[in-house]
């Protein structure tokens, strides 16, 4: 295992190589902190839109803005719309690159989101879940999109975590209340038997903290602060939180990958922590030991969840180093450690 406290630059320098031109824009914004006006980042993020696996995904979206069917964009998994914005957002697509995105992040607004601010898997309030609102509000706000719309989908989330103003999913009569998928607060929901959920726990938690500082009403205040203490309301490197009708946590949960659609990982939770200011709080020591034990000598980590055929791109072999979980786990490491 690489220094605990320094990043490897040999695994740095892999990660900046010019062939992989999608890890390279990232790198350079994320891990070397350059400015959005500096040249070769600049050059590094046209090329990722032109070129990389922006380009590619952007080239199978259809001209009304929608992959590859009209409406909601949830079915077919992986590759509609809901994933392929959700994907782009982690390749780090921006809108004022390509008019393209802000065309289909425009269309996702106008099919998916209720009127109550609820994404949907089918248009109707009734079929929104946690796991959804959290992965479109945040990468929404990832991509730079900016629509008022968008106001009511992050009070409705807050909302549905702390429970304030809502009504249970049986009165069928009040204006906002719980459904059969997000039937309760503190992240309740339906596909988890009625338990609190991590997996949508964590992104709600990443979209968030993705909310400016003075967009953040006291509702907002109140939603993270929930978030938080579910989230660390048990040691998050044994995954302890409710895990529906299984005898166990999800193995999952200890598997790195790329992207990060639903299912989640530790890495991701530890992520939305420490986005939060939590990257010094002692209940994240065991976490970062888990993630820190994953490194190799060279300072990669290697891919152990994948989508390999069900995405518009394929991003590396299972078991093997990988540019893009290796791009993760530094993410979160540079703020915990201040390299």
């Amino acid at each position: 295992m690489a220094d605990n406290k320094q990043p490897n630059n040999d695994a740095v320098r892999w990660l900046l190589e010019p062939q992989d031109i999608g890890v390279r824009y990232l790198a350079l914004r994320d891990l070397l902190d350059r400015q959005e006006d500096d040249p070769e980042l600049i050059s590094a993020r046209h090329l990722a839109h032109t070129m990389g696996p922006i380009a590619t995904i952007l080239d199978q979206m259809q001209p009304e803005g929608y992959w590859p069917k009209p409406g909601p964009g949830y079915l077919p998994k992986y590759r509609s719309s809901v994933w392929s914005i959700t994907l782009l957002a982690q390749l780090g697509a921006r809108v004022t690159e390509d008019e393209r995105l802000e065309r289909a992040c425009s269309y996702m607004v106008n099919q998916a989101m209720a009127d109550g601010g609820q994404f949907s898997i089918n248009d109707t309030p009734s079929g929104t879940i946690d796991c959804l609102q959290g992965n479109m509000c945040w990468a929404l706000l990832e991509m730079k999109y900016d629509n008022p719309r968008l106001e009511n989908a992050f009070e409705w989330m807050a909302r549905t975590v702390t429970g304030e103003g809502m009504a249970p999913k049986s009165d069928k009569k009040a204006t906002r209340r719980y459904y059969a998928g997000k039937c309760g607060p503190r992240f309740a929901c339906g596909a988890n038997n009625n338990q609190p959920c991590a997996w949508g726990a964590a992104k709600v938690m990443l979209a968030l903290e993705k909310l400016p500082q003075d967009h953040r009403t006291p509702l907002v205040e109140h939603g993270i602060q929930e978030g938080v203490d579910f989230l660390l309301s048990t040691d998050p490197a044994k995954a302890n939180w409710p895990s529906g009708w299984a005898a166990k946590p999800s193995s999952n949960w200890w598997k790195f990958g790329f992207p990060v659609f639903y299912i989640t990982d530790i890495l991701q939770v530890v992520e939305a922590l420490v986005n939060m200011g939590y990257a010094k709080d002692p209940r994240l020591v065991n976490s970062l030991d888990l993630i820190r034990s994953k490194q190799d000598e060279q300072g990669k980590w290697m891919l152990e969840y994948d989508y390999t055929g069900k995405t518009w791109v394929e991003f590396g072999k299972k078991k093997q180093a990988n540019k893009w979980v290796t791009l993760r786990a530094l993410k979160v490491l540079k703020k915990v450690d201040g390299w």
